[in-house]
């Protein structure tokens, strides 16, 4: 008896990315996006709306690194756009705490300072680490060294979204694509298999 086949790496990729996704129940109990959650369109899995969704995610993910609202901005960003809600809440897991200290940050820091800003790097990674609240974070914004990572944000957030989009609606094709060619070709086996007489198959 033949074992059976292990799932490919873009398949275990997207079963682990639909097990981290917000589920729809979930988020009908949240007070702010509770009366979007309801709205089928924004769940639902198109050529349109995934690579939306995950341009959305990716923009709002690197730009507000503010904890508490990627999830809901991303979502409410989603309504006007028509993106996919559960990508774009799963794409904003790209600022996770390793990656903004060590990637978005001096990235963003590099970019602003080009503009004649002098970002204070360390300030942010003291708000983060400590869990600032949204009032120490916006008297942050109103100060002097925070323009220059604004800006690099925003440059960031912008070709990230950029790039998710083309790379998702490539991507989705494929997808698409590979699931019709599989199914096909299962249709096309179970054809063969049909067309061989019951004794052959039984090796009488």
């Amino acid at each position: 008896m033949n074992a059976p086949e292990k799932p490919g790496l873009l398949a275990r990729i997207v079963a682990l990315g639909h097990r981290n996704m917000p589920k729809r129940e979930e988020l009908e109990h949240n007070r702010f996006l509770g009366p979007f959650a309801r709205r089928h369109e924004l769940w639902r899995f198109t050529r349109r709306s995934v690579p939306r969704g995950v341009a959305i995610g990716l923009f709002v993910g690197i730009f507000a690194l503010i904890p508490g609202v990627q999830i809901i901005g991303s979502a409410l960003l989603c309504l006007p756009c028509r993106g996919n809600i559960p990508l774009a809440a799963l794409m904003t897991c790209i600022s996770i705490p390793p990656t903004t200290i060590f990637v978005i940050l001096p990235l963003a820091v590099a970019i602003g300072n080009r503009f004649g800003f002098h970002a204070d790097i360390e300030t942010v990674r003291y708000m983060m680490a400590r869990g600032a609240s949204l009032h120490e974070w916006w008297s942050w914004v109103l100060s002097d060294t925070a323009p220059s990572i604004l800006i690099g944000l925003f440059i960031q957030s912008v070709i990230a979204g950029a790039v998710g989009y083309v790379v998702s609606a490539f991507g989705w094709r494929w997808w698409i694509g590979h699931k019709h060619r599989a199914r096909l070709m299962k249709q096309a086996r179970q054809r063969a298999e049909q067309a061989v007489p019951v004794e052959a198959r039984s090796g009488l």
